[in-house]
């Protein structure tokens, strides 16, 4: 049994305690917080047998065999060094790291000590992207790409009022591109490999950081425009064009309705089967990677990703 402690007591971490609890072979052991009584609360609702107040003491026990990080964006690179460092194996919430030299520093880091680290890129272990993935070829030559993750966010009604809020403040790598940006340009890595170029525009808020944008990548023969948002919502569904059909995605962070259309012909509807809980798949990944599945194919595309997204960054906010 994997004896697993997280880090962080947000609604994203009771999501992944109650994914662990349908995930065989792995368990929730402790819960760790800054603030002691916090733990306390969380551990009850989840089901964790202990606590701890703080990382270093969660990693000083002895039942806790791998950490999950779900702490704000810029404390990730410190807190997985410390746990790697303390032979730990982690999966840290996405985006793992603010930039993609600091994930490959965290990458050399975890082979020279022999630990594993993993990205916690739900959707890199979806069902509805392998279905996706699987239903390429009939599409014939892929000319055009059109991914998107568009959801307003209640806490921009924060922003709006003159408050700040983490997942809206730079200070803490807050940013609708590193939030929501990343799923849809991380499916288009793995769908379709790195883009030969990127660029884009970021809409800025007041806040200071971005609430939406756009992108486009190019490849040898098509085109990806991406489009992501925590300021708007959408009724737009994500599409990959081929020249001998077109396929439509409801969700790409999790697919499950989709629609592939010949052409000349009428749409056939494809429902896609996954669990519930849309973390399953991340569980399991971590637990056959302790285990010895070889994930330096997801840790690459984890380092394509956030490439991409620093690129994106470095243009201005408009």
């Amino acid at each position: 049994m994997i004896r697993i402690g997280i880090v962080g007591t947000s609604s994203i971490s009771e999501r992944f305690a109650e994914a662990v609890g349908v995930v065989d072979g792995v368990e929730v052991s402790r819960v760790a917080s800054r603030d002691a009584q916090r733990a306390r609360e969380f551990a009850e609702k989840v089901g964790a047998a202990g606590i701890a107040v703080g990382l270093e003491e969660l990693l000083a026990v002895d039942d806790v065999d791998a950490v999950y990080l779900a702490s704000p964006n810029s404390a990730h690179v410190a807190q997985t060094q410390t746990a790697l460092d303390a032979g730990i194996p982690v999966l840290v919430e996405k985006p793992a790291t603010l930039t993609a030299p600091q994930w490959e520093e965290l990458v050399g880091r975890a082979a020279a000590r022999g630990v594993v680290l993993l990205e916690a890129m739900r959707s890199a272990y979806d069902p509805g992207i392998a279905a996706v993935a699987g239903l390429l070829p009939r599409l014939g030559t892929v000319r055009r790409v059109s991914l998107r993750y568009e959801k307003r966010s209640a806490r921009y009604d924060h922003v709006l009022a003159g408050e700040q809020t983490n997942i809206f403040d730079p200070a803490l790598g807050g940013s609708a591109l590193r939030d929501l940006g990343v799923y849809p340009l991380h499916a288009l890595v793995q769908l379709f490999g790195v883009p030969r170029t990127v660029q884009g525009v970021r809409v800025g808020i007041a806040s200071g950081t971005d609430g939406l944008g756009s992108a486009l990548a190019t490849y040898d023969g098509f085109v990806a425009d991406i489009a992501w948002s925590k300021i708007t919502d959408t009724g737009l569904s994500s599409e990959i064009q081929g020249e001998e059909g077109s396929l439509r995605i409801d969700a790409i962070d999790a697919p499950r309705s989709l629609a592939l259309t010949p052409h000349g012909a009428s749409a056939e509807a494809i429902r896609v089967e996954a669990p519930e809980n849309v973390m399953v798949g991340e569980v399991e990944r971590l637990r056959d990677a302790i285990h010895g599945a070889d994930i330096r194919a997801d840790q690459d595309r984890t380092t394509a990703t956030l490439r991409l997204v620093d690129a994106l960054l470095a243009e201005p906010l408009r």
